[in-house]
């Protein structure tokens, strides 16, 4: 049983990877199916979403390092900074106008972050796999649009409001993975004796 979910796992992943990077990979196919292929990438992708769910909770636990607590609090700083980085405070604020890929830079913070405060198999499978994604996307949209400019520079206000925003979001997101899985910030957390 444990095959099935590590093969349920591995294809979540691969189906991300490929519903991605179907664009880049086959720009003429993608371009025929017009506007209906993005509902097909949507559902691909919530398809890869729900596999990799599925895949991760059922593996059995296989330990391969054990995470100092420390790099818990990391964790959650680079979060809240890929929260932050995914927001809209690149195109409206002023301190990440000029970056090309901050949603991807962001999301490949997450993975990162994971991949320090979780030392199980399934952990580095998964967030290793999803933080290479992050960076073969970043070349390989380099490489098909070389030419690109940075957005022009907003209001240093608006990094200030989304960092705020980010702050809140993090603080929601990790109520919510407490209450479904493990606490994120460290101790057993307020649903430990269940509800």
């Amino acid at each position: 049983m444990a095959a099935l979910y590590w093969l349920i796992l591995l294809a979540g992943i691969a189906l991300w990877w490929g519903a991605h990077l179907f664009k880049r990979a086959a720009p003429a196919r993608r371009a025929a199916m017009g506007d209906k292929g993005k509902g097909l990438v949507a559902l691909a992708l919530l398809g890869s979403i729900v596999l990799m769910v599925i895949g991760y909770r059922g593996t059995p636990f296989v330990n391969v390092w054990y995470p100092p607590t420390f790099l818990i609090h990391v964790n959650n700083l680079l979060v809240l900074v890929a929260i932050y980085m995914m927001s809209p405070a690149p195109k409206k604020g002023r301190l990440l106008n000029n970056w090309r890929h901050p949603m991807l830079a962001g999301f490949g913070l997450w993975a990162f972050g994971h991949l320090l405060a979780n030392g199980d198999l399934t952990a580095i499978v998964t967030f290793g796999g999803l933080l290479a994604w992050a960076l073969v996307e970043m070349r390989v949209i380099n490489a098909a649009e070389p030419e690109w400019s940075p957005n022009p520079p907003g209001q240093i206000k608006f990094d200030a409001i989304f960092f705020a925003a980010s702050v809140v979001a993090l603080l929601v997101i990790g109520v919510i993975h407490g209450w479904l899985g493990p606490w994120p910030f460290g101790g057993a957390g307020p649903f430990a004796g269940g509800m």
